[in-house]
């Protein structure tokens, strides 16, 4: 039997500010390719809200249709709608996210299990606790962007799907909830973000480690691209799946004007009550879509801007 390989990755050898910048860099990279799907499924998640499941709500049938009817009424512009502002968003996510996950959980392990070198300890517990801890920090940094994302997305002047808001940019929209619902206005909805980033989060690196040091305990695959890319894969797949239902309410909870829901408990008790369990999961095969290839691209990217940095800390600092 092969002995369990202990080499230390590159997010263990650069600073947390080292980290924090490549995760960012990285997720930067993946939402240029998969903000247009990630539109689509804020738009699904949307139609038919409250609507006690009536036909003729369901404007966008499927992925692939909803995205090639928003390009026929909007055009390409219209299917990168809020890409600025999920760039800065994905920076202060991310960043957190993937810059705070090794410290986090060699912090965790240090104390659960003191007399053992914290960076190899690999526990399903510490890491789900260190994942879930790495994405509430950057759900809350992130919040007032994705909730100014997720009005831009929603916003068509072609088909309204849900309550609209324009905005020219995200500066407009910053300018606009501080006028008409001050600074608290930016974090509507944080509590949400909290528990959909969470969940999401509580999966995505633990499964994305496991599954790589899985396969090179047991020789299947050998370091490189391929391996990056299954455990990635795994990974997207996991945080689909335990993600959609906190991710329809936090949709719901930014879109709205404060009229339709007091809270996420709430707006999930509608949700069911009004639509059904299924509405849960609305949207789900866009997410699947846009969350197995954005964490592929992120994880992927991040393999080589983990590398840079440490490149950079090591002639630099």
């Amino acid at each position: 039997m092969s002995k369990p390989i202990k080499e230390k990755t590159a997010s263990q050898k650069i600073s947390t500010a080292g980290g924090f910048i490549a995760g960012g860099l990285a997720a930067c990279g993946a939402v240029t390719f998969t903000n247009p799907i990630e539109l689509v499924k804020t738009r699904m998640q949307l139609q038919g809200e409250l609507s006690h499941g009536d036909p003729h709500a369901k404007v966008y049938k499927n992925p692939i249709q909803a995205l090639l009817k928003i390009y026929s009424n909007e055009g390409l512009r219209g299917t990168q709608r809020g890409l600025v502002c999920a760039y800065i968003y994905q920076i202060g996510l991310n960043g957190c996210r993937l810059g705070l996950y090794e410290p986090s959980r060699n912090v965790l392990n240090s104390i659960v299990y003191p007399k053992e070198d914290p960076h190899s300890v690999q526990k399903v517990p510490i890491n789900v606790a260190a994942g879930a801890l790495s994405g509430i920090a950057g759900a809350i940094i992130g919040s007032p962007l994705f909730l100014i994302k997720t009005r831009m997305q929603s916003f068509s002047n072609k088909i309204a799907i849900g309550e609209q808001t324009h905005y020219k940019n995200f500066i407009d929209g910053f300018s606009k909830i501080l006028q008409k619902e001050g600074f608290k206005g930016l974090f509507r909805g944080v509590d949400a973000a909290i528990i959909r980033t969470g969940m999401g989060s509580s999966v995505q690196l633990p499964i994305y480690n496991y599954v790589k040091h899985f396969l090179q305990r047991h020789e299947l695959v050998s370091d490189g691209t391929g391996l990056h890319l299954i455990s990635s894969t795994f990974a997207g797949l996991g945080v689909g799946v335990v993600m959609n239902p906190g991710d329809v309410v936090l949709t719901r909870m930014y879109n709205q004007k404060g009229d339709l829901y007091k809270g996420p408990i709430d707006c999930f008790v509608k949700t069911i009550k009004y639509e059904g369990v299924f509405a849960l999961y609305k949207g789900f095969g866009a997410q699947l879509l846009r969350i197995a290839p954005h964490t592929i691209l992120t994880l992927t990217f991040m393999e080589q801007t983990m590398k840079l940095m440490q490149a950079i800390e090591t002639r630099f600092l």
